[in-house]
């Protein structure tokens, strides 16, 4: 009988679909702004400003706050630490999606 293999334990801050469709807009652009996050992500104000917080929190990605002609704008980008934990969550995928037999 072959053995199981071990299933790695997924980071759950990124886990999650809203929290993850961000992440990986921002792995590849420098910084994003609110508006442009919300286009390419599909979520509402409400939902992406409460998960942007707790990445915020988290320390996944640091938050610039500016005035752009006279109006306010909240820039975002993967801090270093945030780059590496995306990475991890995306090898422990692929090792996931490796074990699956077919």
């Amino acid at each position: 009988m072959s053995k199981t293999p071990v299933t790695p334990e997924l980071d759950r801050l990124l886990h999650e679909p809203a929290r993850l469709r961000t992440l990986v807009q921002l792995a590849v652009v420098k910084k994003a702004d609110f508006t442009w996050l919300l286009g390419q992500t599909g979520l509402t104000r409400g939902n992406l400003s409460v998960q942007m917080s707790k990445l915020a929190e988290a320390g996944v990605v640091r938050v610039h706050k500016r005035f752009h002609n006279n109006r306010p704008q909240t820039l975002y980008e993967l801090t270093e630490s945030g780059r590496t934990a995306l990475q991890r969550y995306k090898q422990d995928m692929q090792s996931i999606l490796d074990g699956i037999p077919g």
